[in-house]
């Protein structure tokens, strides 16, 4: 039995960017505040390349979305009162409330982690500056890392916070506060860049960045190599509304043979059937599909993992016979290489994917207290050659678009058959959309798509083909947290139902609705009291 008394992890330089960006009056590298000059990373030892290259290991996440975009996303259902297996903080997440739990994978260690992140982004940039430049190729690859870590790090903060980007509304909509450069002192209330605005900033340090990253690290997986930094950009392009910018970057990402660039599924069904061996395998650094790995303090493998913890909440049978995994799909009877794994008993129902490592760190082994731990892909091939897809679809170059589909479920299925835009629109047009029953519930695997941007009529061959790209990632993302940004950018609609002792849905609870505000996380509390304005509700 593992004890549930895990300790959160906290920083000095965590509860300065929490107060700078709540408005306060912060004196960040004042060297006459006592308290301030505990920070280890004082930018006056940052005195050569070694150490504006050790600076940038603090520029990535240990406090991650991936929790709050999983339960936030149509990836779970909710398994009733009766099953105890849950929190306050779950329930919250599950039923699109303001979060008012604090823990390491709520909203405001999030916003407070990213924030201490960039700011060690901006300490190696000015330290370069203060070099006297990128001169060198160290340096330069240095401000490349730096740049396209504070371009990330507002990326995942303004998709948890903000609405989706848009080119309808995204002028007006809140975004966060883009720090651009280290900052003495911030006037109270600080405004919030729109969401537009926060996308032009990130665009602007990504075409910076990208041409000065390189490869060249002890341990490459776990910086932004080139490759992550492709896969990166064609994410952000592709959520941009910039389809060709999102084309581009994943071809030089995958190169000219991006089979070779998959997870090796087939590979994996030899493997020792284990969570522990397949989770394990799954995060292997020396993998071609894995290109940016990064550490968590988040018990996402334990929740979406073989244990009953947290199970009030999951991905049950029903959800994977009806919407992805088990459901009946395009490939017909084919099956996929690597199955989903169901465990049932009394109040336990979850059918997954073995893929998070759940991990723990010992900080007290006598009293049997830590912290839990994952290791995740942040970026992979698989991801980056849909998003590719999505983007012919988008510029209705649907034959391509079909060979990177066909691509993507030879490896996931054992099949030959090959996939057509043809085959692809029969087979969508063929099928219902969710919840069309009379309760609103019942599930199938396509659902309405209402995004700001045209994709023709429903049923025409850009919405069926949009529909099998969503239908695969959905279930390549699967327990990591990217289904949540295809709900917000594409409008899905979708619904809160409680599952019966039967396993069908019962009950429906709540419907988020195209332009719900809920879409957009509310800002931490201790931040909006610090004056930064909050979410409308």
């Amino acid at each position: 039995m593992i004890r549930k008394s895990v300790q959160h992890k906290w920083s000095v330089l965590s509860y300065i960017l929490l107060s700078l960006i709540g408005g306060g009056w912060v004196g960040v590298f004042s060297s006459c505040d006592n308290y301030l000059d505990e920070l280890p990373d004082n930018r006056s030892e940052l005195t050569s390349e070694d150490k504006v290259q050790k600076l940038l290991t603090s520029c990535y996440l240990t406090n991650d979305p991936l929790l709050v975009a999983e339960v936030m996303s149509d990836n779970v259902d909710s398994y009733g009162d009766n099953n105890p297996n849950t929190s306050r903080f779950m329930d919250q997440l599950y039923h699109w409330k303001d979060i008012t739990e604090t823990n390491n994978e709520s909203p405001e260690m999030l916003w407070e982690d990213c924030y201490e992140r960039i700011a060690s982004a901006n300490l190696a940039l000015q330290a370069i500056d203060e070099l006297g430049g990128a001169t060198t190729t160290a340096l330069q690859q240095a401000k490349g890392e730096a740049l396209v870590c504070r371009a990330y790090l507002h990326f995942v903060l303004v998709n948890i916070f903000g609405h989706a980007y848009n080119s309808q509304t995204s002028e007006q909509d809140l975004g966060v506060v883009y720090l651009s450069h280290t900052v003495e002192k911030l006037d109270a209330n600080p405004p919030r860049n729109s969401v537009a605005e926060v996308y032009r900033l990130i665009d602007r340090d990504l075409q910076e960045g990208l041409p000065l990253v390189g490869s060249d690290y002890s341990v490459p997986k776990y910086h932004f190599n080139q490759k992550a930094a492709y896969a990166f950009a064609a994410r952000f392009y592709l959520y941009y509304e910039q389809w060709q910018k999102a084309i581009d970057y994943a071809t030089r990402c995958l190169g000219s043979a991006p089979q070779a660039m998959l997870r090796d599924w087939a590979y994996v069904a030899t493997m020792t059937q284990t969570s522990d061996a397949i989770t394990q395998h799954y995060i292997d650094a020396s993998l071609n599909c894995n290109l940016l790995l990064c550490t968590g303090y988040s018990a996402m493998g334990l929740i979406f993992g073989p244990y009953r913890y947290m199970s009030k909440y999951s991905h049950g049978k029903y959800l994977a016979t009806h919407e992805d995994g088990e459901a009946a799909n395009i490939w017909g009877t084919a099956t996929p290489y690597q199955g989903m794994h169901t465990y049932s008993a009394s109040n336990l129902d979850k059918t997954i994917y073995w893929k998070l490592p759940y991990l723990f760190e010992y900080t007290d082994a006598v009293a049997g207290i830590g912290y839990y731990h994952t290791v995740y892909p942040a970026f992979t091939c698989d991801e980056a050659l849909l998003n590719r897809a999505e983007a012919y679809v988008l510029t209705e170059q649907y034959d391509k678009a079909a060979q990177d589909l066909t691509i993507w479920m030879q490896n996931y299925v054992s099949t030959s058959q090959v996939l057509t835009p043809a085959v692809i629109q029969s087979f969508y047009n063929g099928i219902d959309y969710a919840y069309g029953d009379a309760k609103g519930i019942a599930s199938t695997i396509k659902k309405h798509l209402n995004p700001k941007f045209d994709i023709g009529a429903e049923g025409d061959m850009k919405e069926a083909m949009l529909q099998c790209v969503l239908g695969l990632r959905r279930m390549e993302t699967l327990q990591t947290g990217l289904r949540w940004y295809d709900v917000k950018r594409y409008g899905i609609e979708i619904v809160r139902r409680t599952i019966d002792a039967d396993g069908n849905p019962d009950q429906l609870i709540d419907v988020l609705k195209v332009d719900d505000p809920r879409r957009a996380v509310q800002i931490p509390m201790r931040a909006r009291e610090s004056g930064v304005q909050a979410n409308p509700r």
